[in-house]
């Protein structure tokens, strides 16, 4: 299974936005949704597809409310998310499988929380640990370069 986890924006209430809004909730009708960090809404899909269908339907929703589209395809990484944009290219076989692993973006996690990336380059095996904050945890996600260098 496909994961999606749209990270809410700071000012906002991510579930209650998307829930309280009839197409948003007629999008989400099918999916059990879940809050894996504070302020998300993460759901199941059935493949990278599926997971790029739902972004682009809830897209209006997205633009406004969302600050983050993460997708986590095993067929790509068990542990490491892709963006939006690299989903969408891996997707659309524009980026191979094994290209998409060295340029992320790094999350602190504490408290369920997760907290401002790092954005680092995979020259190795080894990535430099995230020292931006305290944590309990990281997050790591997949972006294309252009969200690098942006």
């Amino acid at each position: 299974m496909t994961r999606v986890c749209l990270v809410g924006k700071e000012d906002v209430e991510l579930r209650y936005e998307l829930v309280s809004r009839e197409t948003a909730r007629e999008a989400l009708a099918t999916y059990d949704l879940n809050e894996p960090y504070q302020n998300t809404v993460a759901v199941e899909t059935v493949s990278l597809g599926g997971a790029v269908a739902l972004l682009n339907d809830l897209n209006w929703y997205l633009v406004r409310f969302v600050q983050e589209s993460l997708v986590l395809e095993p067929s790509v990484s068990d542990e490491e998310w892709l963006s939006r944009d690299l989903s969408e290219a891996v997707r659309d076989n524009e980026i191979d499988t094994d290209e998409t692993g060295r340029f992320l973006k790094v999350f602190g996690i504490r408290d369920e929380e997760l907290l401002e990336p790092m954005f680092v380059t995979r020259t190795g095996h080894e990535l430099p640990d995230y020292d931006l904050h305290e944590v309990d945890d990281t997050l790591i996600v997949r972006v294309t370069e252009d969200e690098f260098g942006a």
